[in-house]
């Protein structure tokens, strides 16, 4: 039997929290880390949260926190008494400082969001920017550095070059993950597990591959066992 993989985590992207909890104990000792996002948020995502915690759970709050600095710091800090393992904030330099600053002496650990993987060049054009989805990536890993976070939020797509120019004493949470024959859905930079583990990515956040599952405790163990066929990390330059 396969043991939880602590860098599987999977994300509870339910319509209630008693469908979420449902998943989770379906799941059973097969996961131990858990997302919860903005869909379960005013619905009783910290209450979620506090009882996963009671569980033995890790818990990443995936909140993307983007507002000015002061009420940046202060939600931070809120989430921080919690008990939460991790925190997203969007990747501005005002935004993250606020958030490290919030976050205090806490473990809670805060990841910059870069680039959403469900944006692609043309998307970014079209929003306004000025970069590509690969250079304002880079950009804004750079930043995240500066502004003392623990690790950014970025496909696997960029997390070879990632590695590569900034090191390896950092995370790299990757979403849009697809196991081997998956659909890609409506993400755009995907990669199996395997490939984005050998590209430099620390954990991967997996959905519907695994929410929708009919069986999500044997899906959990196909991307387990997919994870362990990674290749190890490239060294930093």
């Amino acid at each position: 039997m396969l043991h939880a993989d602590p860098r599987l985590i999977v994300a509870l992207d339910k319509p209630t929290v008693s469908d979420a909890w449902a998943l989770v104990e379906a799941l059973g000792d097969s996961v131990n880390f858990y997302k919860i996002g903005l869909q379960l948020i005013p619905i009783g995502g910290m209450e979620l949260s506090a009882r996963l915690k009671q569980a033995g759970k890790q818990v990443f709050l995936d909140y993307k926190l983007h507002d000015i600095p002061a009420t940046v710091e202060k939600a931070t800090r809120s989430l921080a008494d919690t008990g939460a393992d991790l925190l997203t904030v969007h990747a501005e330099p005002a935004v993250m400082r606020a958030a490290v600053a919030g976050r205090g002496e806490s473990s809670l650990r805060i990841l910059g969001v870069t680039v959403m993987t469900c944006y692609d060049d043309e998307m970014l054009t079209e929003m306004g920017y000025a970069y590509g989805a690969r250079d304002l990536v880079m950009r804004r890993v750079e930043q995240s550095l500066e502004a003392g976070v623990d690790g950014v939020v970025a496909s696997a797509h960029e997390a070879t070059e990632i590695r590569q120019r900034f090191g390896g004493d950092f995370l790299i949470v990757t979403p849009g993950i697809r196991p081997a024959g998956s659909a890609a859905d409506d993400q755009k930079r995907v990669a199996t597990p395997a490939k984005a583990l050998s590209d430099g990515s620390t954990h991967l956040v997996i959905g519907r591959p695994i929410n929708a599952a009919a069986d999500p405790a044997a899906a959990a163990r196909a991307v387990i066992a997919e994870m362990a066929t990674a290749s190890p990390q490239p060294e930093p330059a």
